[in-house]
């Protein structure tokens, strides 16, 4: 009679001999070298017994005897397990770091700029639009996904971009991708591909995204911002054909491209046959003004649109969107498909229904009020301990820039706020050519309280005991 292996826990081991030491050596082997974690637990002897082809009492026998050893343990109606409470000196933890990673930091005070009020996450809206989408998902729908994205979640963005950043998007333009980062790689691969070397990043940028084009193997050309946004005059100068940019909200400095440059850029990019990237990371966050509307909208065949829940919900959802031009859609497809077949379709689903029921746009209002309050406090704390510290860019975002007096090393006044326990980073790692010291500060992940807080320290810290560090007068923005 045919085994039914349909029925049986599993365990994969050599073909013993049938000897009761073979099967015992080789249940003894697998959790010395960790290949059973501790409180895993075991076949039956029944089963284990079928599956290796021997005698169910050898089986029992090899069991008792690593019982007595220790290596494993058994209760009475719960079955055989190995051992939880002993580490064996040749297996080391598998979650165990490499011996030259160091353990990650914890601060006092964490201002990196980029993170959402993470315990703000809509948990209870989410989870309720994931059962509600799941139980709304026809079966078919359970397969691999379109590699554009799940079209209810494409009509949503269209719609959403569309009301909110004035995109001009149909369904049918948007493909929805693994964050912002997944979104910017298949660009960039589909670039390289079309005979692109070179691609324009405004300085001061985001040292990610010039990581991430050179990995593709696309040199990132650095172009300098000024009050006015990226310098569209330098620009024409290089031979880059696609330019890298965050028109509404300028990272790290926070100013918004002036509508002259806006239209300068798209005639350089209509001249060069090229294209302008737009990176929308962070726009509808706005507390004094209404929302500048999105490049896209002036030249859609020229204009590639990105963005993310990362900023908005939190970076863990990994979803985020392009909107593309024709001449570009079909191959970032294929790209996207070639990458992954295409993005999860639950946590797309889920957020349609977000999207749909009001529960995103609910979101942004509350956290619009509690990182305006927060921005409010830091900046507040800021003018009455260290005044001569000025904070530039338009009320915006998550994150604003201090510049720090002229001369003073933004480099060692980071590594001084870091020796007491306060995450900051200074402007300077973020450019290619020095501008002004600086600090890019993070605020919306952090209450009033603690901001204030963090403020003194850098007040007791200052500019005391820094090495001077003067850029050129002419890298300055003017």
């Amino acid at each position: 009679m045919a085994t039914n292996w349909t029925t049986y826990r599993e365990l994969l081991l050599p073909h013993p001999t049938g000897r009761r030491r073979a099967v015992e050596s080789e249940l003894r082997r697998a959790v010395r070298d960790g290949r059973l974690a501790p409180g895993t637990r075991l076949p039956s002897s029944r089963d284990l017994a079928a599956q290796l082809g021997v005698a169910r009492g050898t089986v029992t026998s090899a069991y008792a005897q690593l019982v007595g050893e220790g290596y494993l343990v058994a209760r009475r109606g719960s079955g055989t397990a190995v051992a939880a409470a002993v580490t064996w000196p040749d297996a080391p933890p598998a979650d165990r770091p490499p011996e030259d990673a160091a353990p990650p930091r914890r601060w006092r005070y964490d201002l990196r700029p980029g993170l959402p009020a993470l315990n703000a996450f809509p948990r209870d809206e989410w989870s309720q639009a994931h059962r509600t989408a799941l139980a709304g998902l026809p079966a078919d729908a359970l397969g691999y996904p379109d590699p554009a994205g799940y079209a209810g979640l494409r009509a949503e963005l269209a719609d959403y971009l569309g009301r909110v950043r004035a995109v001009a998007a149909r369904p049918s333009d948007v493909v929805v991708t693994d964050g912002a980062a997944e979104g910017l790689a298949l660009v960039a691969k589909v670039l390289r591909d079309n005979g692109h070397r070179t691609v324009a990043v405004e300085d001061p940028c985001h040292f990610g995204s010039t990581a991430l084009l050179s990995s593709h193997g696309l040199e990132a050309v650095r172009v300098p911002v000024d009050e006015r946004g990226i310098r569209v005059d330098r620009l024409a100068a290089t031979d880059c054909r696609a330019v890298l940019v965050t028109a509404a909200h300028q990272f790290p400095l926070g100013v918004v491209l002036h509508p002259e440059r806006r239209r300068a850029l798209l005639a350089w990019a209509h001249d060069r046959d090229g294209l302008v990237v737009e990176d929308d990371y962070d726009a509808e966050h706005r507390y004094d003004r209404p929302a500048t509307g999105a490049m896209q909208a002036l030249d859609p065949n020229r204009v590639v649109y990105q963005g993310s829940t990362s900023k908005v919900l939190a970076p863990a959802l990994r979803l985020g969107w392009l909107v593309l031009p024709p001449v570009l859609h079909a191959a970032v497809v294929q790209r996207k498909r070639m990458n992954d077949l295409g993005t999860a379709t639950l946590p797309q689903a889920a957020l349609a229904h977000l999207m749909r029921s009001g529960g995103y746009d609910r979101h942004l209002r509350r956290t619009r009020q509690l990182y305006r309050a927060r921005r409010d406090a830091l900046l507040s704390a800021l003018a009455e301990e260290l005044p001569t510290w000025e904070p530039i860019g338009v009320a915006a975002g998550l994150h604003v820039v201090i510049r720090l007096p002229d001369g003073t090393d933004d480099v060692a006044v980071q590594g001084r706020l870091a020796g007491r326990g306060v995450n900051t980073l200074a402007l300077a790692d973020f450019a290619g050519t020095p501008t002004f010291p600086g600090l890019v500060l993070g605020y919306a992940a952090t209450t009033p309280d603690r901001l204030r807080a963090a403020v003194r320290i850098m007040a007791s810290v200052g500019t005391v005991g820094t090495s001077v560090r003067t850029p050129p007068l002419d890298s300055r923005p003017r």
